[in-house]
């Protein structure tokens, strides 16, 4: 019976045992996959934080205009030189504006000049034909006006006048563009100087911590970047400018040879008549 009773304990000592390292396997096991599943959401949250980060940055870059974003970058890439770019800029446009505004002024209908001063020669002579020239606006009628002034001495003297005034004329239509051309060239030139004092920069900060450290550099390359941006768009958008003004200048010049050639004919004609 002892005996029984003996094997009976040894047996539920035994199956307690087993029933206890099955709990703490449990446990342990239990144990491992929340730690795992802790792990995986704290591995999970900063990615989920910089995915809400960027979104946020993306969404506020979308939502920032151009004029925005430009004024930012200028404010980046520092007061100095980005202040003289700007000034370049400005400068060059208003010039721009200035010719164009006069060159559009003197623009005339050279024909119908040309036409009205021969009826008007045919009519009531010199005088009648100087005071269409006289009411008349643009660089051709006042080149009519100093040719008919001269033309009591003679066709050559009217030619010469009409040659001499002309040059004057091309110089009135020609003011102040060498300025745009100015401005053209020493917008890149200051970006690319703001390049150059922006490395220099990046380089100093490096000798200074005595590491090549990524965040050192970026700060003087990203100056120096900006700098030569700004100045090559500011030289491309004054370019636009200087062709435009270029080309009308052209076109007005060779309308006053064409019809100062043609005045001088009408004066040779009414000479032989």
């Amino acid at each position: 019976m002892k005996k029984l009773f003996s094997i009976l304990a040894m047996m539920s000592l035994m199956t307690f045992g087993t029933i206890q390292a099955q709990e703490t396997e449990a446990a342990e096991v239990q144990a491992d996959s929340t730690q795992a599943v802790e792990a995986t959401s704290e591995e999970a949250a900063p990615a989920e934080e910089a995915a809400v980060v960027e979104e946020s940055d993306e969404t506020a870059a979308e939502g920032r205009g151009f004029t925005q974003e430009l004024k930012q970058r200028f404010i980046e890439g520092g007061p100095g030189f980005m202040g003289i770019v700007l000034l370049c800029l400005i400068l060059g446009l208003a010039i721009s504006i200035e010719r164009i505004l006069y060159l559009n002024l003197s623009t005339t209908n050279s024909k119908k000049l040309i036409e009205d001063v021969e009826a008007a020669l045919k009519s009531g002579g010199v005088n009648a034909a100087k005071e269409v020239c006289r009411n008349t606006a643009g660089p051709v009628a006042s080149i009519f006006y100093q040719g008919l002034d001269r033309s009591g001495h003679g066709v050559e003297s009217a030619e010469k006048a009409v040659m001499a005034y002309g040059g004057v004329q091309m110089g009135q239509l020609e003011k102040n563009v060498s300025w745009i051309s100015l401005f053209i060239a020493l917008a890149p030139m200051l970006g690319f100087m703001g390049t150059v004092i922006g490395m220099i920069q990046a380089f100093d900060r490096i000798e200074a911590a005595g590491t090549m450290d990524a965040s050192l550099v970026a700060g003087g390359i990203k100056v120096a970047l900006l700098t030569t941006v700004f100045g090559l768009i500011v030289a491309m958008v004054l370019q636009v400018f200087y062709n435009y003004i270029i080309a009308k200048i052209d076109a007005i010049v060779n309308d006053m040879e064409d019809a100062s050639i043609s005045l001088i004919d009408i004066l040779s004609d009414l000479e032989k008549k």
